[in-house]
This record gives C-alpha cells, sequence and structure tokens, in this order.
C-alpha cells in the first residue's frame, strides 16, 4: 500500500506538496481495494447462479421426475413447477450459418430469415443514399448483404418442430433442451 504512495511522492515532489499527493495515493489504493472487491462479488454472483441453475435444471426436476410428479406445492403456497426450456441460435462459423439458411430455406422457412441490404456511400453523397438499391448497383456501387434470424424467432421454431416430433440439425444450428425450475411465490 505505501509502495504506491511511496512512488508518487518521489514522481512528483516538484510538482504537488505532499500531503496532496499523499491523499491522491490513498484515494487510488481505496479505488484499487474497490475493484478487488467487485471482481471478487462477480465471481461469487457467477457461482451462486451456476449453483442455482443446476438446483433448477437438474436436481429439483430428478427429484420431481421420481415421484412421478411435475408440480408441487409448498406449505407456504408457493408453486413449482418444471418445464423445458428450449434455445436455438445460428453458429458463428460462416460455413455452418450458410448450411443452416439452406436447411431452413430447403424447409420452406426462409421467411423468417431477415435480409439485410445495405451501400456505403462517400461523403457528400446524401442524395444518393436514399436511391433504391438497384439505383446504386446501376451506378457501380456494391451493396454488402448480410442475413440474419432472431434467436428468439429460432427458437421458438425449433420448439414447435421439438413439439411437433420434427427435427432440426444440430450439427447446423446450435441447440439445447433443458429443464427449467419454477417457483410462482405466494
Amino acid at each position: 500500500m505505501s509502495d504506491i504512495r511511496d512512488e508518487m511522492i518521489n514522481d512528483s515532489k516538484d510538482f504537488l506538496d505532499t500531503v496532496e499527493v499523499t491523499t491522491i495515493a490513498q484515494e487510488c489504493v481505496n479505488l484499487k481495494k474497490i475493484e478487488d472487491e467487485i471482481a471478487e462479488l462477480e465471481e461469487r454472483l457467477k457461482d451462486k447462479k451456476s449453483d442455482a441453475d443446476h438446483i433448477s435444471s437438474k436436481v429439483i426436476p430428478e427429484l420431481l421426475a421420481e415421484q412421478g410428479l411435475s408440480e408441487i406445492k409448498l406449505a407456504d403456497g408457493s408453486k413449482v413447477s418444471v418445464k423445458q426450456e428450449f434455445r436455438a441460435t445460428l453458429p458463428k462459423d460462416e460455413v455452418r450459418r450458410d448450411a443452416a439458411y439452406k436447411w431452413l430455406r430447403d424447409q420452406g422457412l426462409g421467411d423468417i430469415i431477415k435480409n439485410n441490404v445495405s451501400v456505403t456511400f462517400g461523403k457528400g453523397e446524401d442524395d444518393k443514399a436514399k436511391s433504391l438499391i438497384d439505383l446504386a448497383v446501376e451506378n457501380g456501387y456494391e451493396p454488402n448483404q448480410k442475413s440474419d434470424v432472431a434467436w428468439n424467432t429460432l427458437t421458438a421454431l425449433y420448439e414447435e418442430r421439438v413439439k411437433a416430433g420434427l427435427d432440426m440439425p444440430s450439427d447446423v444450428f446450435s441447440l439445447w433442451i433443458k429443464d427449467k425450475t419454477k417457483i410462482s411465490r405466494k
């Protein structure tokens, strides 16, 4: 702690009096201490969230399943139920992402793909920016095209398909299903 203060005092004797440097050094030490405490609290919070997720997605669903139950009521009136949670996302890898788009189109689901087209213009070309993409192409500009599917749209599609007994390729999409315990408090 005093190392920082001593260094600051030595480095700045010509510029500030010792009292001001000591105060600055103390506040720097205080800031470092608080930042360390925040990092520790964030790590503890991360661990607690992991513990809660394990109990919610594994322990309680397995205990209820062993008893042949899907929900229970607690003495305080709270209701505990387990529901499946679905998640589907597009992969970051471009090859797999292109395969995902192809699969969606081949299944007749291409309408959920958002197709974003943009054109980059130089300074002073605001009037051209207002033109349609076709006009930009005619004028020698090359539009950039980017496709995307919102994760919540893809997740809804995945859940719908699973419930209908249909498949989605896990080698193309990032997919998971896990149980999630919900406690409705009274």
